[in-house]
């Protein structure tokens, strides 16, 4: 599996903080500050959209870096990426994810 998916399948190469991040796009980032507090309910501001791949040594978005179960659970059993986990296909917290997005489920599941 190539390096750029993250725990959940997404291809952080697709996301807007990580394609900001690699291209120095201000107007990006705070484009995607102000989408992600919508979408979100909470606060997000463009100095916290810096991401250099989940799985990647370097920066994260706060999210990203501590409050995400998905990659708490995958970090916490040493797995990859949750292909890995037996749970994989009854995982509330990637069914979220997986269940939502065709490309995600395919990076992990395969199918």
């Amino acid at each position: 599996m190539k390096q750029m998916i993250a725990f959940c399948g997404l291809d952080c190469e697709q996301c807007d903080a990580y394609i900001a991040t690699k291209e120095s796009d201000e107007v990006l980032r705070a484009a995607v500050a102000k989408k992600w507090s919508e979408l979100n309910g909470v606060e997000i501001t463009p100095d916290m959209i810096y991401c250099d791949g989940c799985r990647m040594d370097g920066r994260k978005t706060p999210y990203c870096e501590s409050l995400c179960p998905i990659k708490k659970c995958a970090m916490q059993n040493s797995y990859a990426t949750c292909a890995d986990c037996p749970e994989l296909r009854t995982c509330k917290d990637l069914s979220m994810i997986i269940g939502n997005n065709e490309k995600a489920r395919r990076n992990l599941i395969g199918e």
